[in-house]
């Protein structure tokens, strides 16, 4: 059964637009645009997702080994395309056991990344420090990317957060210790660019990290 659109910031419920409001609003945040339910993770769901959104679908390509594409989300609705997108990945961490990512990548105010990051957000900006150098750095669409280390997260994940092609990113991995893999360089592909290649993304379980971080 679908669900229904939720609140980017906090997954609360919202209001659909009606003779006195215009946009979406949540009790707690006022206007957002909603987070779309959650679809099981398919070459189809990405698909759906590329052609809708307005802003990156970043995932890391090639994926780390023995990594799957665990699931799909955005916010945003037919009138405003997606303005959020949120990629999740899976895998064996780099210190064993299990470990699981989600790449956001939203417009200034979304919400979505502080919500999977578990920080009142909307934004980063006051949870690092860009004073100092970026403790990671990424490949993203061809453009090296540095991020920062984004602090006063709960302990059970690692958090960094920068810009890309005009947009925060934000990388969020479980346990704390996935956090290893940012280290490694990764490389991140936009999914609006990637064409064919896309229909060989391979798929897995839904992250229930996605439906509830």
């Amino acid at each position: 059964m679908r669900g229904e659109p939720s609140c980017p910031r906090c997954g609360g419920r919202v209001r659909a637009p009606g003779l006195f409001a215009d946009a979406w609003q949540c009790d707690a945040h006022g206007p957002v645009y909603p987070l779309q339910p959650v679809i099981p993770p398919s070459v189809e769901a990405l698909n759906v997702v590329v052609h809708r959104t307005q802003v990156p679908v970043w995932m890391p390509w090639p994926l780390p080994v023995g990594w799957l594409f665990t699931g799909v989300a955005y916010a945003g609705d037919d009138r405003s395309g997606g303005r959020a997108t949120a990629v999740a990945c899976s895998g064996p961490g780099p210190l064993g056991g299990p470990g699981e990512m989600i790449l956001i990548a939203e417009e200034l105010g979304v919400g979505l990344g502080a919500h999977y990051a578990g920080i009142d957000g909307p934004d980063p900006g006051s949870y690092m420090n860009v004073e100092k150098p970026p403790q990671a750095k990424v490949l993203a669409a061809g453009r090296p990317t540095p991020l920062w280390h984004v602090y006063r997260t709960p302990d059970d994940r690692a958090v960094f957060a920068g810009e890309a092609l005009g947009m925060w990113l934000w990388a969020v991995m479980w346990p704390e210790q996935a956090g290893l893999l940012m280290y490694d360089e990764l490389v991140l592909t936009d999914l609006r660019d990637a064409g064919a290649e896309i229909d060989l993304v391979p798929c897995g379980a839904l992250s229930p990290r996605l439906l509830q971080p």
